[in-house]
């Protein structure tokens, strides 16, 4: 059974590890940053733009002191990877089950009743950190 799992696994080469992990933070992050954007243009014109400044400062803070740590630590574990790896590989499997948990909390916060202003600055701040991240990978990436 092991060498049937082993056989159909999709292996990459661990240097594409940075390269996907990047482009995929970055993805999620711009894709996030747009859908609230997107909600803040049903917002009044200084508030949207008050709202924005001060996302974009908690996705920074987000970012320091919460996101590049996980990237690091990411960046970390493919570099002690075998040449040949897992796809999956360029984040330990635990942090699929948290990728889970945001993406339902993602949903949950989109269909709560409440303002989507405050839905904005939550989608604004997660994305603003996940793109900051994404530029851990993608320097990684470039050095390789």
């Amino acid at each position: 059974m092991s060498r049937l799992f082993r056989k159909c696994t999709p292996s990459v080469h661990r240097y594409w590890l940075a390269l996907i992990a990047g482009l995929l933070w970055l993805g999620v992050g711009i894709a996030l940053v747009i859908v609230a954007c997107n909600w803040l243009s049903m917002t009044v014109w200084p508030w949207s733009l008050l709202i924005a400044v001060c996302s974009f400062v908690l996705g920074l803070l987000v970012y320091s002191y919460g996101f590049s740590k996980i990237a690091r630590k990411n960046i970390s574990r493919i570099a002690g990877q075998p040449e040949l790896v897992c796809l999956f590989a360029f984040q330990g499997w635990r942090s699929y089950y948290l990728i889970l948990v945001m993406m339902f909390l993602g949903y949950a916060v989109r269909h709560l009743p409440i303002p989507k202003y405050v839905d904005a600055v939550i989608y604004f701040t997660i994305g603003t950190a996940l793109t900051f991240s994404s530029s851990l990978y993608l320097e990684q990436f470039s050095r390789e």
